[in-house]
């Protein structure tokens, strides 16, 4: 199995598959990936020399934010907006849609579950 930023990728999948595995790098970052090392997109992750890995893994380390920097660079400006208290910290703050999603119905994923309202009853 192989290990490439902290994330055991899968290793009976291609290797394009299997390098978005990683949290940050998606089909086009995967893509650009294998085009730098020069691997081609329908090898197995199980076809892999360990030399191809340590490619990988370095081209990942020296070009992109991934895993949990990109996890902190997020959650850090998240906390700027909340500390700014512009209008989408505030939203943060209060657990709604921050993209100008309607609330009135819908947003059930960021509110939560449902609260029933007292005396609602006929």
């Amino acid at each position: 199995m192989a290990r490439i930023a902290g994330v055991n990728i899968p290793t009976n999948k291609r290797v394009e598959i299997a390098l978005q595995y990683i949290h940050g790098v998606g089909p086009r970052i995967a893509k650009e990936i294998l085009e730098k090392v020069g691997i081609e997109e329908s090898r197995r992750v199980n076809q892999l020399t360990d030399a191809e890995v340590l490619q990988i893994r370095e081209a990942i380390d020296r070009d992109y934010t991934v895993e949990g920097d990109l996890r902190r660079e997020t959650q850090m400006n998240i906390k700027r907006l909340m500390d700014l208290a512009s209008y989408r910290g505030l939203r943060h703050r209060k657990g709604l849609p921050v993209h100008g999603q309607r609330t009135h119905t819908n947003a059930r994923t960021r509110k939560g579950p449902s609260k029933p309202i007292a005396g609602k009853k006929k």
